[in-house]
């Protein structure tokens, strides 16, 4: 009786080790890093974050928190020494000058060649009655301040106006004839683009205001 309980106690054991190890789990794998970690080994930043960090990258780092940094490879900006800025000074009168003159180192591309030069010897040579609009405006706009209040007076002078432009218009055209037979004959083979518009606009400055000033007296020959 004894070796029959001890025979089956010895195969319930048996039967014991093989259930357990039958049962056993593996060990659990290692505890995986989060996604934002894999293959940076860094958490990724936020939105605010991220925008800020290339905010300071495009601006530049401070420096000792007295302002951006120099790029690389620029000097810093030095003040002007007094003899500097005098001769700076010399130098735009002497080209303020010679743009009044009519120099062509000192024009700009709106004024420089010898087409623009003949077209404003031509025009400064006439007188004609688009010169005079300006005067005419100023009256006009001083006729209306002080008959504002009759109706009558105010149509005249909207008619008065109304001539003005007209006469404006008439005038321009045959300016505008006249430069271009003139260039198309003393410069054949140069380009006619523009000139027109700009004759029209020297017409219509006040003589003394032109820039260049004019070379010529009214009447001469051209």
């Amino acid at each position: 009786m004894f070796r029959r309980n001890s025979a089956g106690a010895t195969d319930g054991k048996a039967q014991d080790s093989q259930s357990t190890q039958g049962t056993d789990t593996p060990e659990a794998p290692a505890k995986s890093k989060p996604p934002a970690e894999t293959g940076k080994g860094r958490p990724t930043p936020k939105r605010s974050s991220a925008e800020a960090n290339r905010y300071r990258t495009v601006t530049g780092s401070t420096t000792s928190g007295r302002g951006p940094a120099p790029a690389p490879g620029s000097t810093p900006k030095r003040k002007r020494t007094p003899e500097e800025k005098a001769r700076d000074k010399s130098d735009w009168n002497k080209r303020q000058l010679a743009m009044r003159n009519g120099e062509d180192w000192a024009l700009g591309p709106r004024d420089k060649g010898p087409v623009k030069k003949l077209v404003r010897d031509y025009v400064d040579a006439h007188r004609r009655p688009s010169e005079f609009y300006m005067y005419a405006l100023i009256l006009l706009i001083l006729a209306l301040v002080l008959g504002k209040s009759n109706s009558a007076f105010n149509s005249i002078v909207q008619f008065v106006l109304i001539a003005i432009i007209v006469v404006i218009v008439v005038d321009a055209f045959f300016l505008r004839r006249s430069v271009l037979k003139l260039v198309a004959k003393r410069y054949p083979n140069e380009s006619t683009r523009g000139i027109a518009f700009y004759a029209i606009m020297r017409t219509l400055q006040l003589r003394r205001f032109r820039m260049p000033a004019p070379r010529v007296k009214p009447g001469a020959e051209i």
